[in-house]
């Protein structure tokens, strides 16, 4: 059985162009390093994967017949991987430079690492969301809350025909992001996680999306007493729906998101997420959420 380096996970689902750039960039900035890439498409309708057999035939391509959930999907590549290290990277990533040799060097040369990751940038060079502290209950209820109210505004701004017109005011005032500087962190994005491959890196299942990165490195830390670390030199734009048509609309990943949260309280915050709850009940009576909850049932349903 032939062995590598790195084995470069990436889950597909609907993201035909958005996997074309990413496996593109992963070929042509990954130089120096044995590596394998391995991608699970969750049952896409798009063309990924013909696009992936015809374009890279290089690629080891596992399908799923439906839309697994992020963490389930990984595990099923993690299972299949031969690489000494695992690099769980997103479809909507582009490799600026070569990152997995910046990766896979830092870690060789220093210790008491169990994550690592790089501070993202958007499409036009500005630093995103890379990481952040492990929520607390607090942090979580004042979140959605926030978010309850933003929804509602949204719904109401719709009703009145200013929503575009809020949608601007939006965009000038931007958003600034979490964590802006290199080092120590508690946990770093799902976008682009470089781990060792062993029993830790297994993703909870029970996460179909969201949270389920906080929750594998918070069991990674307790696991092994070690750091997650997030460095500058590895270069890597993270897409997000505003930049790409593509990518699931705000809406929807927030009926994930919270759904999430409430499952992340109960299994570590040892908190009764009764707040969370009624808070997430009040967003689906919401028709600005509403509409798109009937295209994710059965997902919501399965976990």
């Amino acid at each position: 059985m032939e062995k590598y380096k790195v084995s470069i996970i990436i889950v597909s689902f609907n993201t035909l162009e958005l996997t074309k750039q990413c496996l593109k960039s992963v070929y042509e900035q990954t130089k120096d390093i044995s590596f394998e890439v391995i991608v699970i498409d969750n049952g896409s309708l798009d063309g990924s994967v013909e696009m992936i057999k015809q374009q890279f035939p290089y690629v080891i391509l596992i399908q799923n017949n439906d839309n697994l959930g992020f963490g389930k999907a990984n595990n099923i590549g993690l299972t299949k991987a031969k690489g000494e290290y695992i690099f769980y990277l997103n479809s909507d990533t582009i490799l600026l430079n070569n990152a997995v040799k910046i990766f896979y060097d830092y870690w060789k040369n220093n210790s008491g690492i169990c994550a690592l990751g790089c501070i993202l940038q958007d499409n036009n060079g500005g630093i995103i969301h890379s990481g952040a502290n492990f929520p607390t209950y607090k942090d979580l209820c004042k979140y959605y809350s926030r978010r309850l109210f933003i929804n509602y505004a949204k719904s109401l701004a719709k009703f009145v025909g200013i929503a575009k017109k809020l949608k601007t005011i939006k965009q000038k005032k931007g958003r600034k992001p979490d964590f802006i500087r290199a080092g120590e962190i508690d946990y770093v994005t799902g976008a682009d996680l470089f781990l060792k491959n062993d029993e830790n890196a297994y993703f909870d299942e029970g996460f179909f999306l969201y949270y389920e990165e906080t929750d594998l490195q918070l069991r990674l830390k307790k696991a092994t007493g070690k750091k997650c670390i997030l460095l500058d030199e590895p270069k890597i734009v993270h897409l997000t729906y505003k930049d790409n048509p593509e990518i699931v609309i705000e809406s929807k990943s927030q009926i994930f998101n919270q759904v999430s949260a409430i499952k992340y309280a109960k299994k570590h915050l040892k908190k009764n997420p009764l707040f969370l709850k009624i808070v997430f009940r009040l967003n689906m009576m919401n028709p600005y959420i509403a509409k798109q909850k009937k295209s994710i049932v059965k997902d919501l349903l399965k976990f």
